[in-house]
């Protein structure tokens, strides 16, 4: 799915894969994450990095997270 997120001729595209930022990949360990960052340079998207260690990892370390309120639609 990701693919048709980033190509921006799919019509699944998702703008926010258009502005001028770090992409940053992460999951549950690393592994997954590693992969589409790898997947998204290949298309073109830069500069992409990969949370190495992944989500995981980044609370071992006590990186800070910021829950944010979701509403349904």
């Amino acid at each position: 799915m990701l693919e048709f997120l980033i190509d921006p001729e799919c019509p699944a595209h998702n703008a926010i894969f258009n502005q001028d930022k770090t992409y940053v990949f992460y999951c549950a360990h690393g592994l997954r994450s590693l992969f589409a960052a790898e997947q998204a340079r290949k298309m073109g998207l830069q500069p992409v990095r990969n949370l190495t260690g992944g989500f995981a990892e980044w609370q071992q370390y006590e990186g800070a997270v910021i829950q944010e309120e979701t509403h349904p639609a």
